[in-house]
């Protein structure tokens, strides 16, 4: 049985032969992890079951005087740390789409990458990942201030910035249907630790006619979808379910009642995430990261669940809780090593 099929049992919530599990590490965690272990490749060690690919369209290049930029003609600078880049000045001054260029979502250079990652990793969850899907990619481009006025005061403006950044990932998903991925990813933060940036209704305007869009596109195709939203998303969990969502990420413990939550949707929806990044695996002891594992393991042994952190591991966590979190997850009866 391959990585793949072990996730496959777990999203359909069938009773899988150990809890799989993925680790994403930040920049700066990426690098302190390598030379704890001496390896450039980090994620083999940890035999990772999820395997992420993005276009090359949010691909960041240099673009001068300490700046990136990505293919939105967004531009970061990276003036906290090299784990956080924040965009700086507005593609979008106005609420008018006037003379603005999106990218070309069907360009093959973009996807260029791709047939070599999954010949290598074919045996993973393969996922196509769109970032900053809907929501996020508009106040990158306006500004978050702007963008919550518009919807009060320019709401058609909303509507229009919103269908146009959906046909660039309606056209992304297109491309990426021509390669055998498993599921497709959407990443759009819609909360914070104590609930939704803007209401519920609001939430159903703008976001859920777009979001189903896209998900009608690849459930029609047969594969299986994943959102990444931070922060108390809980209440949208139903509203989502009904449009095809499979698989829930980060699943913050500080945010949501994580135990809680996957006896409600038990064979409705999967998680993946529930270690938390913000407190136990940070600040606790080698124990209490152990003791909070072990949980999450048992509470996922029957399926439904995708054992992670619940964010990338950073710079500034303990390797030695790390290490103690992959020493017990390669230690579950059921999992053959691939080393």
């Amino acid at each position: 049985m391959t990585r793949k099929d072990v996730v496959k049992l777990a999203v359909e919530h069938k009773k899988p032969p150990y809890v799989p599990w993925d680790i994403v590490f930040s920049t700066a965690g990426q690098k302190t992890a390598a030379a704890y272990y001496g390896a450039d490749d980090v994620d083999a060690l940890l035999q990772n079951h999820f395997m992420y690919i993005s276009s090359g369209i949010t691909r960041f290049k240099d673009a001068g005087n300490g700046q990136i930029s990505d293919g939105f003609g967004v531009k970061w600078v990276r003036n906290m740390s090299e784990d956080v880049a924040m965009p700086q000045g507005l593609v979008l001054p106005e609420p008018t789409l006037t003379g603005c260029h999106f990218p070309d979502a069907k360009h093959p250079g973009y996807y260029s990458h791709i047939p070599a990652i999954l010949d290598k990793y074919h045996d993973r969850f393969l996922i196509f990942a769109i970032g900053y899907t809907l929501f996020e990619r508009a106040w990158t481009l306006r500004g978050m201030e702007n963008l919550m006025m518009d919807i009060i005061e320019h709401p058609q403006f909303v509507h229009n910035l919103l269908d146009a950044i959906t046909d660039v990932n309606m056209a992304q998903i297109e491309m990426a249907l021509q390669f055998d991925f498993d599921c497709f990813h959407f990443g759009d933060d819609w909360g914070h630790q104590h609930g939704l940036f803007i209401s519920r209704a609001h939430w159903m305007e703008f976001i859920y006619p777009r979001m189903k869009r896209m998900f009608d596109r690849v459930r029609k195709a047969g594969k299986y979808i994943s959102i990444h939203s931070c922060g108390d998303v809980h209440e949208l969990f139903d509203d989502l379910i009904g449009i095809g969502l499979n698989i829930a990420n980060p699943f913050q413990p500080e945010a949501m009642d994580v135990h809680g939550l996957m006896k409600r949707y038990r064979g409705k929806l999967a998680f993946h995430g529930g270690l938390s990044t913000q407190q136990t695996l940070p600040y606790g002891t080698v124990d209490e990261v152990i003791a909070e594992t072990r949980k999450l393991l048992k509470a996922g042994a029957k399926g439904g669940y995708i054992f992670a952190p619940a964010h990338g591991v950073g710079g500034e966590v303990p390797i030695k809780n790390i290490d103690a979190v992959v020493e017990l997850l390669h230690s579950q009866p059921g999992f053959m090593s691939k080393q």
